[in-house]
């Protein structure tokens, strides 16, 4: 496998994660196991985001669940190429249901983060973006650079869903940044901010 290839990408995993998450709007956001989970809550808490402790490869099928559930709402999962590669059949779903408010955005630094820092089989010749767009979603692409990052964050934050970005990001070892541990909480908030916009969108009609 491409061993030194990784350690030389541009893209920095929290600065994008903070500029997607500058762009968010009113977006929920889902964020997977481990780096991704770290990396949103560095960018801030926020209620309307929901981090997943565990469920290796399930965070595409929460955000694809809640996409269907708040079809007016824009979700945004962030995740991993290693939880990814755990859940690719999400991606065959989403490619069906077509979920218009989605967009997938994976920070792919070829590893295993949570594990030693292991190469995935991105690293090899997997790539997430052609196996995307071959299980239905059509607006797909793979970011390297900060110009391409940009255009990507104009598509996940305008394009019609669903939207899938792999971005490559360096394999960094950095400091954990905890959102909060308790599941029931984190679960209660994500609800409360979810249905205090509903609540407040029918009054205002």
């Amino acid at each position: 496998m491409a061993s030194d290839r990784a350690a030389s990408y541009p893209l920095r995993r929290r600065a994008v994660v903070a500029a997607l998450l500058k762009a968010r709007g009113e977006a929920l956001v889902v964020s997977g196991l481990g780096e991704p989970t770290w990396d949103v809550a560095a960018a801030g808490d926020d209620p309307r985001t929901f981090p997943l402790w565990g469920a290796m490869g399930g965070a595409v099928m929460i955000g694809l669940g809640l996409a269907l559930a708040q079809p007016e709402r824009p979700v945004l999962v962030i995740t991993g190429d290693g939880e990814m590669l755990m859940g690719l059949g999400s991606l065959a779903v989403v490619g069906v249901k077509r979920p218009r408010n989605l967009a997938i955005v994976v920070l792919d630094n070829e590893r295993y983060g949570e594990t030693g820092m292991q190469e995935t089989h991105t690293a090899d010749k997997a790539d997430l973006a052609a196996t995307a767009h071959a299980l239905g979603i059509a607006t797909v692409g793979t970011v390297r650079d900060e110009t391409a990052l940009a255009a990507a964050i104009g598509q996940i934050r305008d394009a019609e869903g669903p939207v899938f970005f792999d971005i490559k990001v360096r394999p960094e070892s950095l400091p954990l940044v905890m959102p909060p541990k308790d599941g029931a909480r984190l679960k209660d908030r994500f609800r409360a901010a979810v249905l205090d916009r509903i609540i407040g969108d029918s009054r205002g009609s």
